[in-house]
């Protein structure tokens, strides 16, 4: 399959992959808001191996979803090759990415995400099973660094194998979700192996710091954003405006454009997972609410929502609120 990667226009704006955030519903809001690139939920590769219908029904996506990377997560290769060729055959999704950056306490006491930068062995051996198993491009997502053990190293110890993409969230282990962001770093792994694609990630939650990270790092492919989706996934709409890459300007994001979203993220949610996806998609409805007046009072309404119908009625109550 051919590597789709080297098919986007640059500067590529990545939907990065967040546990619990990136479903198929949003995943398809951020593709119409300008997203170039989206990546499922984190999926666990012990679970595909012992062939979870959750975690498989986990990876499902839509058509218009494309170009959409499965991300998984672990740390036996043997997983790891069983789920690239699982996930190959009857997922069919662009890409695989491996995830190397995680810091949940539960997925690091597995020795999996970031935990696995600093077993060089494991990491060697689970991202070269993963491309001996497919003929996807295969993707990294790491972080900064852990412990001693720094992007450089682990970048050092496996650029001889086959991977395409790294995304690199620009703070360590350490660091956690905070905290200054070594945007720096990618640019010197970009350099370290400038024929594949480095995009880099962390902390890029406007508009203007995503603009002003592309302008001071040209060398760097793109950039993935994660938080800065919360609640408003036409950031990369927003972006492009900014930089202007065949993009009108943006008109201002009032509570009538922001409602319009919601609905349509609602009515996606049902669709996909009926009334489980509304209960779901309640965390974005809090998210794009966020600091319009009345903020706190829709919230709490909308946090009672049982429905589709419900939040609809909802949100046509409040219909008359001003940015």
């Amino acid at each position: 399959m051919k590597n789709f990667w080297t098919k986007i226009k640059k500067p590529i704006l990545a939907l990065a992959p967040m546990a619990g955030v990136t479903d198929s519903a949003f995943r398809q809001i951020c593709r119409r808001f300008g997203a170039d690139v989206v990546y499922s939920e984190m999926a666990s590769a012990a679970a595909i191996f012992h062939k979870s219908a959750r975690t498989l029904d986990l990876l499902r996506f839509e058509r218009k979803e494309r170009p959409y990377v499965v991300q998984i997560f672990g740390n036996n290769p043997e997983y790891f090759a069983f789920a690239a060729k699982l996930i190959s055959r009857q997922i069919k999704p662009d890409g695989l990415d491996i995830n190397f950056g995680c810091p949940a306490p539960k997925i690091f006491r597995q020795k999996s995400g970031v935990a696995l930068m600093a077993d060089k062995k494991n990491s060697f051996r689970i991202i070269s099973a993963v491309c001996e198993n497919t003929s996807l491009p295969v993707s990294l997502k790491i972080r900064a660094g852990i412990k001693s053990t720094s992007a450089i190293d682990f970048i050092n110890n496996i650029k001889t194998l086959p991977f395409r993409t790294v995304m690199v969230h620009g703070r360590t282990y350490e660091g956690g979700f905070a905290g200054p962001v070594n945007f720096d770093l990618a640019e010197k792994i970009k350099k370290n192996i400038p024929d594949r694609i480095v995009l880099v990630n962390g902390g890029i939650d406007t508009p203007q710091k995503a603009a002003d990270v592309l302008r001071k790092y040209p060398l760097l492919d793109g950039i993935g954003i994660a938080r800065g989706s919360w609640g408003r996934p036409h950031i990369f709409k927003e972006i492009k405006s900014i930089l202007n890459i065949s993009c009108p300007r943006e008109k201002k994001y009032v509570f009538a454009e922001i409602k319009k979203i919601m609905l349509r993220h609602a009515r996606l949610a049902w669709k996909d997972k009926g009334d489980r996806g509304i209960i779901e998609t309640k965390k974005h409805m809090a998210w794009y609410v966020k600091n319009f007046p009345n903020a706190s009072k829709i919230r709490q309404k909308l946090m009672l929502a049982g429905n589709l119908g419900e939040i609809e009625d909802i949100l046509k109550d409040f219909s008359v609120h001003k940015h």
